[in-house]
């Protein structure tokens, strides 16, 4: 039976994260947890390390410091390898990723190399977002996929599914960006790599618990990372 493994990473997550965990495991009995927390100062981590004690399923890595999205990524991908992972799934500890699509995720794995959640495939299904925000995210993913090529209608998103094969493939530990930029960079790179890829629609519900992580910096550097990608890629370098 193929391991799977969602990486779930944290930061101030003391509210979400115990109910998210039970949500995620009851989709699929394969399903195993990675917490991957950046020391978070209101008590996460721990709450973490009471998870593991309770269910074998559930696995926790601390790191020192908050270092973004990306590098919390990179540590969390290379240990579910390292733990044995046949099937990774990525996603957000605040619920706007529903656990109950990964069955989804997990349905189309089984023909494709990698399956990203979209937010924007058929029209724009998100909740709650303030329409000034929603227009700043649709029309970026329309500014990164005209400079960048590829088809994937949410190249933001960090709502997927992938192969083991898929990551070791995309050499993703040599990602240095953060945030969105991290996620375009990942999916540029399946698409770059000629991986077998599939999106399906979810529903995006914005948190209702716990405070945003996105600033300005994050929302900068996924401007340049779409030509610099052109870039490298005509270079050789990705």
């Amino acid at each position: 039976m193929e391991r799977v493994f969602t990486i779930i990473p944290t930061y101030n997550e003391a509210e979400n994260l115990p109910l998210l965990v039970p949500r995620v495991l009851e989709q699929d009995p394969r399903i195993e947890i990675l917490v991957v927390d950046d020391n978070s100062p209101d008590g996460t981590g721990g709450i973490a390390d009471d998870l593991v004690e309770e269910d074998p399923r559930i696995h926790v890595l601390h790191r020192q410091r908050k270092e973004g999205l990306g590098a919390a990524y990179r540590a969390g991908l290379r240990k579910a390898l390292d733990l044995g992972a046949d099937i990774v799934v990525q996603m957000d500890a605040d619920f706007s990723h529903p656990p109950e699509t990964v069955p989804d995720l997990l349905r189309e794995i089984e023909d494709y190399d990698v399956v990203l959640g979209s937010r924007y495939l058929n029209g724009i299904t998100v909740v709650n977002w303030p329409i000034e925000r929603i227009l700043l995210s649709y029309f970026g993913n329309q500014y990164v996929r005209r400079l960048t090529g590829i088809s994937v209608s949410d190249t933001t998103g960090g709502f997927r599914c992938s192969r083991r094969t898929a990551l070791e493939k995309i050499n993703f530990e040599k990602i240095r960006s953060d945030g969105y930029a991290f996620q375009i960079e990942m999916n540029y790179r399946y698409t770059y790599y000629g991986l077998r890829v599939k999106e399906v629609p979810f529903l995006f519900l914005d948190r209702t618990r716990g405070a945003s992580k996105l600033n300005l910096r994050i929302g900068l550097e996924a401007l340049w990372i779409a030509p610099w990608l052109r870039v490298a890629a005509w270079l050789g370098r990705l």
